[in-house]
């Protein structure tokens, strides 16, 4: 058995860490009650954005194919171009993944099971005959790339501190420029997806070219699309709502990721305490344990002594 010394020892050391790890967890629910408004209340923008891009492009397709012009989704390597630069789609030779994790650790499986994503998408990409490249939005991600010999095109460090829109548009500055030169075929983003401070869902999307709209069985049967009046035309409104829709799937993705980060943080941290107070009671059983032996072997040595001097 531990001496006493050995267990008070441990004891305060488990409390100075009960310490730690409550203070980590106030505030990291203190955080994650003002990220998770914002993305609460960015979400439904962005997925409608998207929605609208979509429904423009899809609309442009349509009366193309009955002009006989050719835009976006007809047959590659026409001669006429996409209705929008970033929409046109390209073989995927380079491949462009933003990759988005936490900048701190202490927050259990969340920037393990983003980056091991990556990863996934990473070989299989390669594996189908694409570069892949990677720019990433945090530091673990960076690390975790760099160590396993994967090529960062561009870091964004401490993004996170005083996240707004402007952070977002610089880096769909900087994608849509390379994109647009060609650099990148394709760019998807892999990130953590808020679901309640306990629920956070690894997420792999195609950034740039947009995604098709559903169709199939989803759509049959469903309400025809109202018809609408553009002001000015189909072109011009997607010269500004595509570059929008970018900056706006970044910046909700990097809302995402820090609600995420901060509900991954404040759940490891409420468990850390638990457990930490879990083993300050065992440890406080096995002092007082070890505390009584001591005295009832004094008690034995001062009886024993007691009974040789009678004789």
């Amino acid at each position: 058995m531990a001496s006493l010394k050995a267990i008070r020892t441990r004891i305060v050391s488990v409390k100075s860490t009960q310490k730690i790890t409550r203070a980590i967890k106030m505030v990291a629910g203190a955080r994650l009650n003002r990220a998770q408004q914002r993305i609460v209340s960015m979400r439904p923008y962005a997925v409608k954005t998207g929605e609208v891009v979509q429904s423009v492009a899809a609309s442009m397709a349509q009366e193309s194919a009955a002009t006989g012009e050719l835009y976006e989704g007809s047959v590659p390597d026409e001669k006429a171009g996409p209705a929008h630069p970033l929409l046109e789609r390209r073989r995927e030779a380079n491949v462009l993944i933003i990759l988005l994790s936490g900048d701190r650790g202490l927050c259990g499986a969340f920037n393990t099971n983003v980056n091991k994503a990556s990863e996934r998408e990473w070989r299989a990409k390669e594996a189908a005959g694409a570069t892949v490249q990677f720019a990433t939005i945090g530091r673990k991600g960076r690390e975790y790339v760099t160590r396993r010999g994967g090529k960062v095109a561009k870091d964004f460090p401490k993004l996170y501190d005083g996240l707004d829109l402007g952070k977002g548009r610089m880096v769909a500055a900087w994608l849509v420029g390379h994109f647009l030169k060609r650099d990148f075929d394709s760019v998807y983003l892999v990130y953590n997806e808020f679901k309640s401070a306990m629920t956070q869902r690894v997420a792999v999307e195609r950034l740039l070219p947009l995604p098709e709209p559903p169709q199939g069985e989803a759509t049959q049967g469903a309400a025809p699309a109202p018809e609408f009046l553009f002001e000015p035309d189909k072109r011009a409104l997607l010269e500004r709502l595509v570059p929008m829709y970018v900056e706006i799937s970044l910046y909700r993705a990097m809302l995402e990721s820090q609600a995420g980060f901060f509900g991954a943080q404040m759940t490891a941290m409420d468990a850390a305490t638990r457990n930490a107070k879990d083993t300050i009671g065992r440890l406080s059983l096995a002092y007082n344990r070890a505390r009584q032996a001591a005295i009832t072997k004094e008690l034995m040595e001062i009886i024993g002594g007691a009974e040789a001097l009678k004789e």
